[in-house]
């Protein structure tokens, strides 16, 4: 509610300003195209495919080192894999376990969890033993999919997973084009990135099971508000990390929101480099999920490369580059990055730290397109703010709100109060974005979430245009 002299008020009983009420000066700096406020389809995740493979059928879905799939095969395979995960006994609400990097086999298995009504729960390929023990037993995962290296560490826990009762591998040679897919192998054991499974393991073949499972799986039947669809870690830098819980919802909707920043994408006709792993929401939003809402080709990468980044650019024309700012900043000081085609890029989104402003000018400069700063977090499935792709951009700034999202500064002492006119204070979001809340972590949730506002932890400042930097945690 707003009083008279236009403050907003807080309803009876709450803490915290009516989000629905709070101001959003920046709404004035929003750029043509991008909408205040959009009406989200409330539907399952699981939608975005179901429309790519009918609406364009014969695109080009997955490219991946030469191997690629249309979105009609793209889809077979995922509802393949969804219906022999399912006779595994996974059922809605049960968490399955992923650790893979950004390959065609990551893309098929979070879809067809997802087909199954079950919980994608990501985990990153490079944490040790321990840290995938603590977050598979934290979530509960009865299956597993994992590629061939990473499950010499799973051996390590064998007896500390007590809930796991399948382990489904794959290799990256499993996803590439003869002859490509007998030469991995031979190189992976010079270098350790090829492992061979001995059949007394028990391990399943992702693989086996796509080739020899009929496209049956029954689509289940989804409340995008109230279903989890991902359960993503934190980064547990002051202790274990916490379970994030995103509902389809959330997903959903911010996959849109990403989608209106960049008010002239086309539908069918956008090319995503997809090297942000999809393990963290950042990567799974902005290229698995937006990447599927418009029916693009994601060019997958498994992992970060300057020199080989920048001959894909200039191979496979990718259009949109959502990264870090370490890539961005790698990218720039290529020595010969003067001499390389990134033409075809028209704009980047980097998140969540502040790029260097001569990195900036120096890839729009030889891209032509756009290199604009955002900010979110795993709880908020995660972008909330950007600087405009078509619009002012303040460099250091993290952006203004995305849409239908608001925005206040807290009191750092107590955000029931907020923050003196003109000084830091704790951002707070909220949006249908935002997280459930935490996994099995009631307390931490009722103290992260406050009358539908997420209180951040990062002070922020905001100027007169609603442009907001992160200055402290």
């Amino acid at each position: 509610m707003v009083d008279e002299q236009g403050a907003v008020s807080q309803p009876e009983g709450s803490t915290m300003p009516d989000h629905a009420a709070a101001a959003r000066p920046w709404l004035a700096s929003y750029p043509p195209g991008v909408p205040a406020t959009y009406d989200y389809p409330d539907v399952p995740l699981t939608r975005f495919l179901d429309d790519a493979a009918a609406d364009f059928p014969a695109a080009i879905a997955v490219d991946f080192l030469g191997y690629t799939l249309t979105y009609k095969a793209l889809l077979d395979r995922v509802d393949r894999f969804a219906t022999a995960v399912g006779d595994l006994g996974v059922t809605k609400g049960d968490r399955v376990g992923l650790i893979l990097p950004n390959c065609p086999q990551h893309v098929i298995a979070a879809w067809a969890v997802l087909r199954l009504g079950a919980i994608v729960t990501e985990n990153n390929p490079l944490h040790t033993a321990d840290e995938l023990a603590h977050q598979l037993n934290d979530a509960g995962c009865r299956v597993v999919v994992c590629l061939d290296p990473i499950y010499q560490r799973l051996a390590e826990l064998k007896g500390r997973l007590p809930r796991v009762e399948h382990i489904i591998v794959t290799g990256i040679q499993d996803a590439l084009p003869f002859p490509k897919n007998i030469l991995f192998p031979l190189k992976g054991r010079r270098d350790g990135t090829y492992c061979n499974i001995a059949d007394s393991e028990g391990v399943l073949r992702m693989r086996d099971l796509i080739a020899t499972t009929p496209p049956t799986v029954a689509h289940e039947v989804i409340d995008p508000g109230v279903d989890v669809a991902l359960l993503a870690y934190t980064g547990g830098a002051t202790g274990p990390g916490k379970g994030v819980m995103l509902s389809h919802r959330n997903l959903v909707a911010n996959a849109f929101q990403a989608r209106l920043w960049i008010p002239d994408i086309q539908a069918g006709r956008e090319n995503l480099l997809c090297v942000v792993p999809f393990s963290h929401p950042y990567g799974l939003t902005t290229c698995l999920a937006m990447g599927t809402l418009a029916a693009a080709t994601l060019t997958l990468l498994p992992r970060f490369d300057r020199d080989t980044v920048l001959s894909t650019i200039a191979k496979r024309k990718p259009t949109l580059f959502p990264g870090v700012p370490a890539f961005f900043v790698a990218l720039g000081e290529a020595p010969d990055l003067g001499k390389r085609d990134l033409s075809s890029v028209r704009a980047c989104l980097s998140g969540p730290a502040a790029l260097p402003a001569e990195v900036v000018k120096r890839l729009e400069e030889l891209t032509g397109g756009k290199l604009r700063e955002g900010y979110g977090m795993t709880e908020t499935a995660p972008i909330t703010h950007a600087n405009p792709i078509y619009g002012k951009a303040k460099r250091g700034a993290i952006g203004m709100p995305i849409t239908d999202t608001a925005c206040t500064l807290r009191d750092v002492d107590d955000p029931s109060r907020p923050a003196r006119a003109g000084e830091p204070g704790e951002l707070a979001v909220a949006g249908p974005q935002v997280m459930l809340g935490y996994w099995n972590r009631p307390d931490e949730t009722a103290e992260a979430l406050v009358d539908g506002w997420l209180l951040t932890g990062a002070v922020a400042e905001v100027d007169d245009d609603g442009y907001f930097w992160i200055v402290d945690r």
